[in-house]
């Protein structure tokens, strides 16, 4: 019997008997918990499923301070996980960079660190300089990463965000939200590999020469509440304190929110809060790591006839703790039409997890590996059927 690839348009497994009132769970919001009451807005969500667990004001447009560098930092490692950047690459401080104040690692002008280093700088230190450094590497100016993150903003679907500079330095029409920077935040931590950065208390640059520079993690909870291990900080005279916070526990990983507290320490209080309610009320419930393969998805005039389509973000199910799951459809759908080239990480299809009827999850699924355009030479062969096929 020839062999046959069936590309399903509807994939449909039912899978995973774990037993259930997954929709029936019920938030600290519509049970009147107060877990932020210091703060000008707030918003509490488990990161795999983005499920909203606590709500204040979280549509208020504020300025963001130096949580901006949440999508400064999205935009690094989307970068280097596309290859379009390496973490060993020395970059070049400019005069313009060595100039921001606030915040900063004290770049002189020529002065080359790795983008190890300037992640460090931005994740631990909040350096502004760092971050500015960073966006002309990656768009050539500061102008033209500010449009490349309000792009960023657009693809999201986020509706209350504007950007106009990579560091979040007080500026007229720059602002965010809570909602907003949970969604930026949700999606950082896709590279996992970010929480290296912004998780460390304290650590050196220029460790072995005359300048060596003491950083130290500009979020406390790093150091002082278990679990924590980013993202980040946000301080002016308007914005007040702020902070954008994960935290993972049992598999389990939250962000929480706060803008415009009036204080770090009750900033990091409601925030503590936020956390002890997300782990003693709810749990998760893993189906898929992030690149787990789910599919092929055909490719036409393709140097490969398919590609993996994998998933683009780790996927679980979230429950009020003692509850359980049962009877989970995976609906795959695979995009038609896909044409060569197809680059890593882009979107072939999507995945939905369904309990009667009700979606749970909806998620991307992309490309594990870029595939380039045939060769004429190969187009040549299969037109005539060239190629050798195996029966059974």
């Amino acid at each position: 019997m020839r062999r046959k690839y069936k590309y399903m348009l509807s994939l449909i497994i039912v899978s995973v008997l774990i037993a259930s009132t997954f929709s029936t769970s019920v938030t600290a919001t519509e049970t009147g918990v107060n877990l932020s009451n210091d703060s000008r807005s707030a918003i509490l969500i488990e990161r795999d499923t983005g499920k909203v667990l606590y709500d204040k004001n979280s549509g208020e447009k504020l300025p963001p301070a130096s949580m901006t560098k949440v999508m400064t930092m999205l935009l690094i490692m989307e970068a280097i996980d596309e290859g379009r950047l390496k973490m060993d690459e020395k970059i070049r401080t400019s005069e313009y960079a060595a100039s921001m104040g606030g915040s900063q690692i004290f770049l002189e002008q020529g002065e080359e660190m790795t983008v190890e280093e300037m992640l460090r700088g931005i994740a631990i230190g909040s350096a502004n300089d760092a971050s500015v450094a960073m966006a002309e590497r990656l768009a050539g100016s500061e102008e033209e990463f500010v449009r490349l993150m309000n792009e960023k903003v657009k693809e999201l679907g986020l509706k209350d965000t504007l950007f106009k500079n990579s560091t979040g330095l007080p500026t007229e029409e720059h602002y965010s939200t809570a909602h907003d920077m949970a969604i930026m935040a949700k999606e950082l931590l896709k590279y996992e590999t970010i929480t290296k950065f912004t998780g460390k208390y304290e650590d050196y640059l220029r460790e072995d020469s005359d300048k060596k520079f003491w950083l130290v993690n500009t979020n406390r909870l790093v150091k002082f509440y278990p679990g924590v291990d980013g993202l980040k900080t946000g301080f002016t005279n308007e914005a007040k304190y702020c902070l954008t916070a994960t935290a993972e526990k049992d598999g389990m990983r939250v962000v929480a929110v706060v803008f415009g507290a009036p204080t770090s320490k009750s900033r990091n209080a409601q925030v503590t809060k936020m956390l002890d309610y997300a782990f003693s009320q709810y749990e998760s419930h893993p189906m898929f790591d992030k690149g787990h393969v789910l599919a092929k998805a055909k490719i036409s005039k393709g140097s490969e006839k398919t590609v993996d389509a994998v998933t683009s973000e780790r996927i679980s199910l979230l429950t009020k703790k003692g509850e359980n799951i049962e009877k989970i459809e995976e609906k795959i759908t695979l995009k038609e039409g896909l044409k060569a080239p197809i680059q890593k990480g882009d979107e072939v299809g999507s995945l939905k997890l369904v309990q009667d009827g009700k979606s749970l999850v909806e998620t991307k699924l992309v490309a594990n590996e870029t595939i380039e355009s045939a060769s004429w030479w190969q187009l040549y062969k299969r037109a005539f059927g060239m190629f050798t096929r195996t029966d059974e």
